[in-house]
């Protein structure tokens, strides 16, 4: 029979619904203890992950050579298999015939005619209502998509077992088109599950349960051993409903696990044995070889004192009152070598009450400093856990060399991913402490100490916040050792594009919090660190790549936590992240994200990139040399060409205009007189972009920030922006202007660590993998780590031209009376910052009441902002009285080079004077500023911010 009469002869005939009867795994009762040697490591032995791999290749069908393929790919996965009866799919034959192929050992493949090597061909039909609201919402991209029905009596469970594809067949039988299927949709309408997962204890058994509904099986193997040896037990898991589980003895607490999965990966378009890590698991060998049995609740884990650590939470009254301090764990230590080489660079370096850098910690927090950011801390890949196998670079030898040469970076990026050093962006596993940062790396030395980091910093007077990564895992497929859940559940967990392709636009394998079960396991990492590890606060990174629905829940579960039932405060306990809108999430693409412009009213916090850009200038995609309010822009310019005065004198009124809605919190609905005189409100103001600037309605919905461990420091940027005839003395004071606006902004005001010790990267940008070397931080003042070496060629090798004269002129290089000075001044801010609660104001409405900026219009001095904050009176009608001490505050941020004196008529008839925090401080300029209450007159020095009160 000829291929056309092959195809037109199985179109005609009649359809009978099929249903796949898939053979049962052959399943062993939950195991005790006295039956757990019946499967032992003489019968089943792990293989290696190289031996995984061999055996895979090896036993590769040959069936996609059989014959010519169809129009199709079934590498791809167009398709989407959305609900239990509907598959959706972008094709628009009419008069066409759908089926659904499934092959339990992965044997499909094409051929001239469509599909062959399956085990059951279902027919599935147009369902001319096209995809529900409920799938559509879930899946917006996909709402233009046909719907095919799936005929009621088809066993879905164990189809999602098999490789699956479908194929369209024109009314002539031949086949238009074959594609595979994403299945995500169907998985969470059969098997969301909310039941235990893990390892789970009780007094005398320890249960094991992973969710992985589209296995065919799987077995845990018990091991002594943290990474090498047989196991001592292998037993295999029996399902239910998706979730597989057994029951073991508690003597397994101690030991170490490993899961072998028997699952079709849609990668490889075979069925794989994956060696995983249980994607819940609560310790780890080191490197993540092996899960560990721990009891999170066993005594031996807690320091002394830990469950009675909520009553010992330093004092926060409203989130209002926050600040934060977003800090490295290895940075904090790892260059000083008066602390033990055991502790330097980890965990227990916080402990030391003694040392530099948490004296340093000490004194912010007794100014007003309120919570710690840590970095990335949960297991991530790039730096191995073992010490003894980092790599080190010479430090005396690189030390001797020119601040200018290459040879510096050179050495360090010789060994970069040999080295202990990495920021952490690289998620393996998002519920253990890193191992590199412990003492010991197996076992359950992280855990307790990492609960010693934080009882240390809230008994120093400081809360935690943890770096979160949830938007993407480091590896992916069944073989790479850094893969996980896409080894459990293949092409879950991960987001695909309409080809079924993974989406890479956060730097790799985006994760689909849309899916249910990613989502849960987001919401309870959470409740993990915030209940087991007391956390105060999560900093999500791109954030905008979760959905907003997500965070919401996420805010509600940490906030629904008690100390009566939990051991925790959750109403204290804080949520913000990067609300960048990017890549296949932007524009609501994939539902309603976690975005700046999507959060408004859920006080979730983001990143305020309008107030960094205006103050410091140009954006971290832009020309290095572009200028913004503190750094010279139409005062003292560089030698960036902005196309004339006219153009530069525009953006720095257009730029004062952003910094003064970000002072009041970036609230989209506060009304303020802009540069042209007219009254708009903050949504009015636009970037470059044509984006509105504001995007909050309640000031902690607004991080205002000028640095972070993105980009260059501050201290760099300035360095690299301002004129080149500016002393050190006058770049410090640039940086005290710019680090002042932040500090004395409503809204939740973010510090990068080092901004106060004038910290330098050697004008690095981009130092996530640059070693101690370029990132280190010197909490004796002796140094900010200025001219070090030329950056790292990959990441700032477009710049050396520039950079090079500037690391090799001496000036540059602060002094360190001048660091010390830095300090005093971040100290003398926080605690004006905290001397009034007028400039931590709770509501929009307050702040719209109370928040006054004077010196606008085209009339306006340029580079003058002036800010007026207004309290009540006791017993007195209008605003309410919140502050005891001052009734009237004034602050004016002064970014020209010299003395400005002005005219307030608005501020006339005053008890104005210099706060006092200012007037015993050791900076003797701001000292100068003057005062005239009969005619609101002013006189400020340059590049200052006064602050001036009026006492009751």
């Amino acid at each position: 029979m000829s291929t056309m009469a092959a195809a037109t002869a199985a179109a005609a005939i009649p359809f009978t619904p099929c249903v796949l009867r898939v053979p049962k795994t052959p399943s062993l009762p939950l195991l005790t203890s006295s039956s757990l040697h019946s499967l032992s490591s003489n019968t089943i032995k792990p293989p290696s992950l190289k031996a995984l791999s061999s055996r895979a290749k090896a036993l590769r069908p040959q069936c996609s050579l059989m014959a010519p393929a169809a129009q199709g790919d079934l590498a791809l996965a167009k398709a989407y298999w959305v609900s239990k009866s509907l598959i959706a799919w972008n094709i628009n034959n009419d008069d066409a015939y759908y089926y659904i192929y499934a092959s339990r050992t992965a044997c499909l493949y094409t051929t001239s005619e469509g599909i062959a090597g399956e085990d059951l061909k279902i027919q599935i039909e147009v369902d001319d209502g096209g995809l529900p609201k409920n799938v559509t919402e879930k899946f917006p991209h996909i709402r233009d998509y046909r719907a095919l029905r799936v005929p009621d009596n088809v066993d879905a469970g164990s189809l999602l077992k098999c490789q699956l594809a479908v194929a369209c067949f024109n009314g002539d039988g031949n086949c238009a088109s074959c594609t595979g299927l994403q299945l995500p949709g169907v998985i969470d309408d059969l098997f969301s599950y909310d039941g235990p997962l893990g390892a789970i204890f009780t007094e005398e058994t320890v249960s094991l349960y992973l969710w992985a509904p589209t296995a065919q099986r799987v077995l845990a193997y018990i091991y002594s051993d943290p990474s090498d040896g047989d196991p001592l037990e292998t037993v295999e898991l029996k399902e239910s409903d998706g979730v597989w589980s057994v029951n073991g003895p508690r003597t397994w607490e101690g030991h170490y696990y490993a899961y072998e999965v028997s699952v079709f990966h849609p990668s490889t378009l075979h069925i794989e044995t994956c060696l995983a890590n249980d994607p819940y698991a609560r310790g780890l060998s080191a490197d993540g070889k092996r899960s560990l049995f721990i009891n999170l609740d066993c005594s031996t884990l807690k320091p002394e004192e830990w469950d009675q650590l909520a009553d010992e939470k330093p004092a926060l009254s409203s989130i209002s009152d926050m600040s934060i301090y977003e800090l490295h764990i290895r940075d904090f230590s790892a260059s000083d070598h008066t602390v033990n080489p055991e502790l330097r660079g980890g965990y227990l370096a916080f402990t030391l009450s003694d040392y530099a850098g948490m004296l340093h910690l000490t004194k912010l927090a007794k100014a007003g400093l309120t919570h710690v950011h840590l970095l990335p801390s949960f297991h991530f890949a790039g730096v191995d856990d073992e010490k003894e196998n980092w790599k080190y670079i010479d430090e005396d030898k690189l030390a001797s060399l020119p601040p200018d040469s290459v040879e510096q970076q050179a050495e360090v990026v010789a060994i970069q991913h040999e080295d202990g050093y990495n920021w952490g962006y690289n998620p393996v596993l998002w519920g253990v402490p890193k191992g590199s940062y412990a003492t010991n790396p197996s076992g359950s030395c992280r855990t307790l100490e990492f609960r010693k980091l934080v009882q240390s910093l809230n008994r120093a007077g400081l809360r935690v916040i943890l770096d979160v990564v949830y938007n993407h895992l480091h590896g992916n497929g069944p073989f790479d050792v850094n893969s996980v859940l896409d080894k459990v559940v293949p092409g879950y967990y991960l987001r695909r594009n309409s080809a079924g392709l993974v989406e890479h636009s956060t730097c790799t394998n985006n994760t689909a919090c849309e899916h249910f079960m990613v989502e849960r396991l987001i919401i309870d990492d959470l409740l993990l660190w915030a209940v087991k590890y007391k956390i105060d606060g999560f900093r999500f990174d791109l954030m905008g790549h979760l959905m907003k629905g997500t965070m919401l829940k996420a805010k509600i579960a940490l906030h629904s936590l008690t100390t009566s039932k939990d051991g925790v405060d959750g109403s204290k306990i804080y949520v913000y992240g990067e609300g960048w809108d990017f890549g296949e999430v932007a524009k609501n693409a994939r539902g309603v994200n976690a975005s700046q412009f999507n959060l408004g009213g859920t006080g979730i916090g983001s990143f305020n990139d309008r107030i960094r850009d205006a103050v410091v200038g140009g954006s971290p995609f832009g020309p290095p040399l572009q200028q913004g309010f503190v750094t010279g822009l139409s005062l003292q310019p560089n030698e960036h060409d902005y196309g004339g005065e006219d153009v530069t004198e525009r953006t720095l009124a257009v730029l004062k205009d952003h910094i003064q809605v970000g002072l009041a919190a970036n609230l989209h609905n506060f009304v303020f007189t802009n540069h042209r005189g007219e009254s708009v409100k903050g949504s009015d103001v636009h970037t470059h972009d044509g984006l509105p600037v504001a995007y909050a309605q309640c000031p902690t919905e607004t991080i205002n920030y000028v640095s972070a461990h993105d980009n260059e420091t501050l201290f760099d940027a300035i360095s690299l922006k301002t004129a080149a005839e500016l002393s050190m003395q006058e770049r410090c004071r640039v940086n005290h202007l710019a680090t002042s606006i932040i500090a004395l902004s409503q809204g939740i005001p973010f510090f990068h660590a080092g901004d106060e010790i004038l910290r330098s990267k050697s004008l690095d940008r981009d130092s996530y993998n640059s070693g101690d070397w370029f990132n280190r931080l010197d909490f004796s003042y002796e140094s900010n780590n200025w001219g070090v070496g030329l950056p790292p060629k990959e990441k700032n090798g477009n710049n050396w031209p520039l950079i090079k004269p500037l690391l090799a002129n001496a000036s540059y290089k602060p002094l360190k009376s001048q660091i010390i000075s830095a300090v005093q001044n971040l100290e003398d801010l926080l605690r004006i910052r905290y001397s009034s609660l007028l400039f931590r104001l709770q509501t929009a409405d307050s702040i719209q009441e109370r928040v006054r900026f004077h010196n606008t219009g085209p009339s306006s001095i340029p580079g003058l902002i002036v800010m007026s904050l207004e309290d009540g009176h006791m017993g007195m009608p209008g605003l309410t009285q919140i502050d005891p001490i001052y009734s009237f505050i004034v602050v004016t941020f002064n970014a020209q080079p010299h003395e400005v004196a002005f005219t307030i008529h608005a501020l006339r008839a005053r008890m104005l004077q210099l706060h006092p925090i200012q007037l015993a401080s050791g900076d003797n300029l701001v000292k100068c500023s003057l005062y005239e209450a009969r005619t609101g007159s002013f006189k400020i020095p340059g590049r200052t911010t006064t602050v001036f009160v009026e006492n009751r």
